[in-house]
């Protein structure tokens, strides 16, 4: 196994069921991990080939999806155990497309901006600000078609779930939970603190890939006001509480 990944019982493989195997390699979310998650991906469809059905990438892992027709779960193991003895990161992973997201922060469809700045002590401004001040990593996209999880978020404004989950949340909420921030592609429930949110279409199944957002790609929140946002199409109508 690759000493320079290894990490106590890490990497390891579990059976994720009669088709599948969950390939865990950290133990913790870090911007780092995402070389050896791309790496791993990579190495897998060489390895796998036409008997790769899907990868579903995350924070820390990589589900591996294989056709049964095809291999024995002994087999795709043995592949996987092979790739991983000689697994080196992907140093093209840190150059993933840059995508800018405009948001209008406000308390009418950010809600959680005032606990956000009570948990955090900052003013409104400044969490605005720090939550803009960086760039953040696509690590997976899940949830629903095209809902990507992005971090890491700064320490200042790692807020925990809603203790109940909203049963609607309009699409293009921007939203933080823990050290992770994400976009709401459509309308859906969701129990994320919302923040502000962005006109900008992150599913549609006119474009190619369908999400505007892929695993790797590194995004920018740009803070714009009410009138830019309108401009945009951006829908300014106010979150109902807890709807």
């Amino acid at each position: 196994m690759n000493e320079a990944l290894r990490a106590g019982d890490l990497p390891c493989l579990e059976v994720a069921g009669v088709d599948t195997w969950l390939v865990r390699l950290f133990a913790t979310i870090d911007d780092a991990n995402m070389a050896w998650i791309t790496a791993l991906m990579r190495r897998c469809e060489q390895v796998f080939g036409d008997t790769l059905i899907d990868l579903v990438p995350s924070y820390t892992s990589v589900l591996v999806h294989y056709d049964p027709l095809a291999l024995r779960p002994d087999e795709a193991r043995a592949r996987l155990a092979s790739l991983l003895a000689d697994l080196a990161p992907d140093d093209t992973a840190a150059v993933g497309e840059v995508k800018e997201l405009h948001v209008w922060y406000d308390e009418s469809v950010g809600p959680e901006l005032i606990r956000l700045q009570e948990h955090s002590g900052l003013s409104r401004q400044a969490v605005i600000e720090a939550h803009c001040e960086r760039e953040y990593r696509v690590f997976a996209l899940g949830f629903s078609p095209g809902f990507a999880f992005m971090g890491s978020l700064p320490e200042a404004l790692a807020l925990p779930r809603l203790e109940t989950p909203r049963k609607r949340v309009p699409a293009g909420s921007v939203a933080v939970a823990n050290r992770q921030t994400a976009a709401y592609p459509r309308v859906s429930p969701g129990g994320w603190n919302l923040i502000g949110r962005t006109g900008e279409r992150l599913f549609d199944r006119r474009r190619e890939g369908f999400s505007l957002l892929r695993v790797g790609d590194r995004v920018r929140f740009v803070a714009i006001d009410r009138a830019h946002f309108e401009g945009l199409g951006g829908d300014i109508a106010p979150v109902e509480e807890r709807s």
